[in-house]
């Protein structure tokens, strides 16, 4: 199936690079500097050297800190005593109450009610007024389309907004600031916002570099539409372990960059999603949700050629308790089993 395309003004890619490059400067000294992390185990395994951004320790737990704040801060004194809308399957909506929790902007965030609870926790406790909704019935955009707020507030939706493109693209800008030069950059992907800014920025500042966005197999969308050439729509995102990546289809401003900038999408299964969190948890002694560990599942299962140098984002940490617990049994199964 494929999703219905709005009728849009799209953007080029240097007008992009210049958000992206205008977003640095607003998050400098608001956003972390996240570090980028190596080991030696890892590099053995690959085959070459990794670097691994970590935006598991962004504020927020999450990437989606840069993306938010680079829309909110933008919005004029009006819009933001008007407040702000949006909906997120977690991290998105944390970044949005946080941010607005921040910059004193009244917050309303509509997440579906099997959002991990540490998630929809975090996000009532940055002060948002969350609305819940059962996905298996309806969009979270339907959602927000028929609350009072959608006359009032402005709408800064998870992906498909330049701004957020923009703000997820500085995560790339300093992975290339900082790393030497790459030859592949791997990119956790949902919406395909991260991928699409990083992407961007990878082009302008190294482009020898390679980069590939990671989906899960069952939440593949962005890699269908890549080979066909349109916005395919997943039906089964819901199954994935990976929550971040549980968007029905990507943004139509992603896509349209994603086509021009992004060497390849592929996808990795739930097993190697498992098995990446644990390898992080156990040998590098990091926490990664499953959405945040899909490049190093990557990495793990050898989903892409290894050549050189190879960058990976982590995109988040903000693992439910309930889904590691899951993880760890289903480790402890497995060595049972051998």
């Amino acid at each position: 199936m494929s999703a219905v395309l709005e009728d849009i003004e799209l953007r080029t890619g240097p007008e992009v690079m210049d958000g992206i490059r205008a977003a640095s400067k607003r998050l400098e000294g608001v956003a972390r500097r996240t570090p980028l992390l190596t080991s030696r185990t890892l590099d053995a395994i690959a085959g070459g050297e990794v670097f691994l951004k970590c935006e598991n320790l962004q504020n927020v737990g999450a990437f989606k800190f840069r993306g938010a704040y680079n829309a909110l801060s933008q919005l004029s004194d009006a819009q933001r005593a008007a407040g702000v809308l949006t909906y997120s399957s977690g991290n998105h909506g944390q970044a949005v109450a946080r941010v607005g929790q921040l910059l004193g902007i009244n917050t309303v965030i509509v997440m579906p009610d099997n959002v991990p609870p540490a998630k929809l926790a975090a996000t009532r406790g940055y002060g948002a007024r969350v609305v819940t909704f059962n996905p298996n019935e309806t969009s979270r955009e339907a959602v927000a389309a028929e609350l009072p707020e959608a006359r009032t507030h402005t709408l800064i939706p998870p992906f498909d907004h330049y701004d957020v493109i923009a703000g997820q693209g500085t995560c790339a800008l300093e992975i290339h600031e900082d790393a030497p030069p790459l030859d592949q950059l791997l990119v956790c992907t949902g919406g395909a916002g991260l991928l699409a800014g990083c992407s961007v920025a990878t082009h302008f500042m190294q482009p020898g570099c390679h980069v590939i966005g990671v989906e899960p197999a069952l939440a593949d969308d962005a890699a269908r539409s890549l080979r066909s050439g349109k916005i395919e729509v997943a039906e089964n995102t819901h199954l994935t372990i990976a929550d971040g990546t549980r968007t029905p289809s990507i943004g139509r401003r992603n896509f349209a960059l994603i086509q021009a900038y992004t060497h390849d999408i592929v996808t990795v299964s739930e097993e190697a999603i498992e098995r990446a969190v644990l390898f992080a948890f156990e040998r590098l002694k990091l926490v990664m949700e499953p959405s945040g560990a899909l490049g190093l599942a990557a990495v793990l299962e050898r989903a892409v050629p290894l050549t050189g140098r190879t960058g990976v984002v982590v995109s988040g940490g903000n693992v439910d308790l309930g889904v590691m617990q899951k993880i760890l049994a289903n480790a402890a199964t497995r060595h049972a089993a051998d």
